[in-house]
């Protein structure tokens, strides 16, 4: 096998050539997570011919088991594989945009017009599709997830910790972890090992890559540097508006950038934990139309948390007209989700490399993928109680702390529109975007109608 890893000595991919590539992943990264590293696999692995399969496999791990989303993350980590830290930026950068300037111009009409009908009904639609694609992940990452009784067991304890007693989401994933670390040699930790590309050449390869050796002194000004672009915006925000809405947008979304492991889903439940019922920034609907946002525009699901700080500023402005308030909201949001990427991956990317093939971080990381599947299926009931009922009731007592849906306020359009959704996607197997597409239209056509009736 041939493996070329020192930036001088890779002549098969251009810097120009990197670009055309990684537009494309860009513009084609949608149904969430799962189908953009599918995209990336199809176009890096197979098509390219760019990296190995088991170095984007072990790539792909280790950004799993790093806070915040795994596939911008695994595009920066690659690009940085290519081309070094100018590559990483290159890729992540572009990984993400195309998804924020859609978001900040979805966000813009949703506030200035959210109370027209045909937008009403737009986004009644893309919650019934919205919950289906959420059942649906919990669905598939189960079946790949769960393949033992004890991670299933995982599963389970992590969705009662969450939804009936409201346990904090990054206690959960960090107890997962540690379980999964100290039982390292347990049958339900075992992880195939991809068989090596026999006779294939990778521009890079499965041999150790000269990046791995970074004397610490580089590490360290790289974390600073990384840090102080991260945290800059809450430092001034800390000396100027210590008590906006601003500096706790920044201050929550840089807490959210530390400790939410298992991906864009994961990340979702805990965000709903705190921004729709602790600091109640935007209601339960809001924060579904968001993720239908997410949903039908590129880039990383994750991007929902720009709708969120949008609409927290939005609806507390202070001095600054609404929309531009929300527009500063959605970017410090933004800034303070992605900014810590690209710290994870320039300063911990080579010791990463080094790490290759450690069992107790791959037990960890099967832990944690097993816990995430309990986290989402916590997410799907929490859609579904917001989603289809038009009340719910809180339960406390005996360490129970969760709301259970008024049945008497079930929506029978909204139930009507879920099951046809689910329909077409479970039975017919209709692609993400068409139902997206279908219950969009069937949602403004059924609020019109109602109001045209009214």
């Amino acid at each position: 096998m041939v493996s070329i890893t020192a930036p001088a000595q890779i002549p098969h991919v251009s810097h120009k050539d990197a670009l055309r590539v990684w537009v494309r992943v860009a513009l084609l990264s949608f149904g969430g997570p799962a189908g953009q590293i599918a995209v990336m696999h199809r176009i890096l692995v197979e098509e390219k011919r760019w990296i190995s399969e088991r170095r984007f496999l072990h790539a792909l791990n280790y950004c799993m088991l790093l806070p915040g989303p795994e596939a911008m993350q695994l595009a920066t980590y690659i690009g940085w594989l290519l081309h070094g830290t100018r590559g990483g930026l290159m890729a992540g950068g572009l990984f993400v945009l195309p998804g924020a300037v859609s978001i900040m111009a979805l966000s813009l009409i949703y506030a200035g017009l959210g109370k027209l009908a045909v937008v009403t009904g737009l986004f009644f639609g893309l919650k019934a599709a919205v919950l289906t694609i959420v059942i649906q992940a919990v669905l598939r990452l189960g079946a790949r997830a769960l393949k033992h009784p004890l991670l299933k067991v995982f599963a389970a304890v992590a969705f009662a910790a969450i939804f009936f007693f409201d346990l904090p989401f990054p206690l959960v994933i960090a107890a997962a972890a540690l379980a999964g670390a100290l039982g390292a040699g347990h049958p339900a930790f075992a992880r195939d090992v991809p068989a090596d590309d026999d006779g294939e050449v990778h521009v890079v390869g499965d041999t150790p890559d000269a990046r791995a050796n970074v004397p610490a002194g580089r590490t360290i000004k790289t974390a600073s540097l990384w840090l102080s672009i991260w945290l800059l915006p809450l430092a001034v925000l800390w000396i100027f508006a210590p008590g906006s809405v601003f500096f706790d947008i920044a201050a929550f979304f840089s807490k959210i950038a530390v400790v939410t492991f298992g991906g864009a889903y994961a990340i979702l439940a805990y965000v709903a934990q705190q921004a729709v019922d602790h600091y109640h920034w935007l209601s339960p609907g809001e924060m579904m139309d968001g993720l239908g946002m997410a949903e039908t525009t590129p880039g990383p699901l994750i991007m929902v948390l720009q709708f969120a700080g949008f609409i927290a500023a939005f609806h507390a402005p202070g001095t600054l007209p609404p929309l531009a308030a929300g527009a500063l909201g959605g970017l410090l949001a933004a800034w303070v989700t992605f900014a810590p990427c690209f710290l994870w991956i320039f300063a911990g990317a080579p010791y990463i490399e080094r790490l290759r093939g450690n069992k107790a971080l791959s037990a960890a990381l099967t832990a944690i993928t097993a816990t995430v599947v309990g986290v989402i299926l916590n997410l799907a009931i929490w859609f579904a109680i917001h989603s289809m009922f038009r009340e719910s009731a809180a339960v406390r007592g005996f360490g129970l702390h969760f709301d259970r849906p008024v049945l008497s306020s079930l929506d029978p359009l909204a139930l009507a529109l879920t099951l046809a959704a689910a329909l077409a996607v479970f039975r017919f197997r209709i692609g993400m975007m068409s139902v997206l597409a279908g219950a969009a239209i069937a949602g403004m056509a059924i609020t019109l109608a109602v109001h045209s009736g009214g």
